[in-house]
C-alpha cells in the first residue's frame, strides 16, 4: 500500500563519491534530493511563515511526535484538518517519532522492552510512547513519511548499554512495521549502534530484511567526533539497499551535510541553520558571521554577496547587527530565513554537482571558503532543556 503514495528515483550517481541525485515522491509532491529539511518541530519553523519557507527553498520539513503529542495533542491536530492544514505547509511532511528525546530527555525518560514514558517537560504529566503508540500519533498527525521509535543513547556509551539500544531499535522497528495501519503513510526504519563498525552493519542488515521503504541513520551527532560520524556512515551505508531513501538524522553543519552526501545520504535535518540564526550567527560561504560583534556594527555590506534571501536583499550587515544589539524579533527572523536559504542553496548546487560528476571539487571548493571551521562545532547552542534537536 506505502508504495501507492511514496516512491524514490536515484537519477544521476557521481563518478568520484559515493553521492547520488534522485527524488522523493509523496502525496503532497515530490522533493528532489539531497534535501535538507528545516524542523518545525511544533509544526513551525520559529520565526517564518509557510510562504518565508517556501522562498527559502525548502520543500519537505520534518516535525516532531512527542512534541505534538504534548502540545496541542494529536486529537486537536487532526480535529483541525491534521498536520498539513493544521500548520499552513502544503508540501510533504516527515514526523520523527520521539526517539531522539530519549537520549536528549534522558533525565525525563525511563526506558522499558514495552517502550518509554516521558515526564513532561511542560507541566510533569507522564507520556507513555511505545513502538504502537508513536506509530499511532504519527498516522493521527498525517505526515507523509513516519519514523519507527527507535532507542538514542549518548556517545560514547558503555557497550551493554549500545548493544541493547541497537537491539532494541530493530525489536521496535518490527513492532512498529506491524502496528501501521495507516496506506498513506510511509515509515522509515532507523540504523543504531554506536560507534561500532560491526552493530552498525549488523543493525542495518536485520532491518533490511524488515524490507521498509526508507531508512535513516540515527544515534549520531550527539557527542562523537565527525570523522568518528563518517566512519559510521561508511560502515553502515553500503548494507542499505540502492534503490531506497537514506537519511541521516540530526546533522548538521553545512560540511557535515557535503561529507554525508559524498558518502551517499539523500536526507537531512537539524536546527543548526535556525537556532543559530536565532543566535546571531549566519553561515555564509566565507565562514560564519556573528552579527553581535563590533566589527558589523556599521557594515553596509549583505551578509553574503549575491545572496537572494530577504534579508541579503533589504538589509545590511550594520542594521541587523542593530537588530540583534536593540533585542528586536526581526533580527532572529531575517537570520533564520538567510540560513535556511543558504542551506537550500547548499543542497541546490550540490545537486547540480552531481549531475554533473564534479562533487568531489565542489566539496573541496566549500571547504576552501568555509577555512577551519569545518574543524569546529558551530552550534550555539547545544544543549537545549525541551530536547530539540
Amino acid at each position: 500500500m506505502e508504495q501507492d503514495c511514496f516512491s524514490f528515483d536515484v537519477n544521476v550517481c557521481d563518478v568520484s563519491t559515493a553521492a547520488r541525485q534522485g527524488a522523493l515522491h509523496t502525496r503532497h509532491g515530490s522533493v528532489e534530493t539531497p534535501v535538507f529539511m528545516p524542523v518545525g518541530t511544533l509544526g513551525t519553523v520559529k520565526g517564518l511563515t509557510c510562504a518565508q519557507l517556501r522562498e527559502t527553498g525548502a520543500r519537505i520539513l520534518l516535525a516532531n511526535t512527542y512534541h505534538l503529542a504534548l502540545r496541542p495533542g494529536e486529537d486537536i491536530v487532526r480535529a483541525l484538518g491534521g498536520l498539513h492544514r493544521f500548520s499552513g505547509w502544503d508540501g510533504p511532511l516527515l514526523t520523527d517519532s520521539g526517539g531522539f528525546q530519549l537520549f536528549s530527555l534522558a533525565q525525563r525518560s525511563l526506558v522499558r522492552e514495552s517502550g518509554a514514558t516521558f515526564r513532561s517537560h511542560i507541566d510533569g504529566r507522564e507520556l507513555e510512547l511505545s513502538p504502537e503508540r508513536a506509530v499511532a500519533i504519527q498516522e493521527t498527525l498525517g505526515s507523509d513519511i513516519a519514523m519507527v521509535l527507535d532507542h538514542v543513547v549518548a556517545l560514547p556509551s558503555p557497550d551493554d548499554l549500545v548493544r541493547e539500544a541497537w537491539q532494541r531499535s530493530v525489536r521496535w522497528a518490527e513492532r512498529c512495521q506491524k502496528a501501521a495501519k495507516c496506506p498513506h503513510q510511509t515509515l522509515f526504519a532507523i540504523v543504531q549502534g554506536g560507534l561500532n563498525e560491526k552493530w552498525r552493519a549488523a543493525c542495518a542488515q536485520q532491518l533490511v530484511e524488515l524490507d521498509f521503504p526508507g531508512y535513516a541513520i540515527g544515534g549520531l551527532s550527539v557527542g562523537e567526533a565527525p570523522e568518528q560520524m563518517y566512519e559510521m556512515l561508511e560502515a553502515t551505508v553500503p548494507h542499505l539497499p540502492s534503490q531506497k531513501p537514506r537519511y541521516l538524522m540530526g546533522v548538521g553543519r553545512p560540511v557535515d551535510l557535503l561529507e554525508g552526501i559524498a558518502r551517499g545520504v539523500d536526507m537531512f535535518d537539524c536546527v543548526m541553520p535556525s537556532r543559530n540564526g536565532r543566535n546571531a550567527l549566519a553561515f555564509t560561504d566565507q565562514g560564519t558571521l556573528r552579527l553581535r560583534n563590533r566589527q558589523y556594527i556599521d557594515d553596509p555590506r549583505p551578509l553574503e554577496q549575491g545572496c537572494s534571501c530577504i534579508a541579503c536583499l533589504h538589509h545590511s550587515r550594520g542594521y541587523i547587527s542593530h537588530l540583534f544589539r536593540s533585542s528586536e524579533m526581526l533580527g532572529p527572523i531575517l537570520l533564520t530565513a538567510h540560513n535556511l536559504h543558504y542551506y537550500q542553496r547548499l543542497m541546490a548546487e550540490a545537486r547540480a554537482a552531481i549531475r554533473a560528476h564534479r562533487f568531489a571539487q565542489f566539496i573541496a571548493a566549500k571547504k576552501s571558503g568555509w577555512g577551519d571551521e569545518t574543524e569546529s562545532s558551530l552550534e550555539e547552542k547545544p544543549t537545549d532543556p525541551q530536547g530539540l534537536r
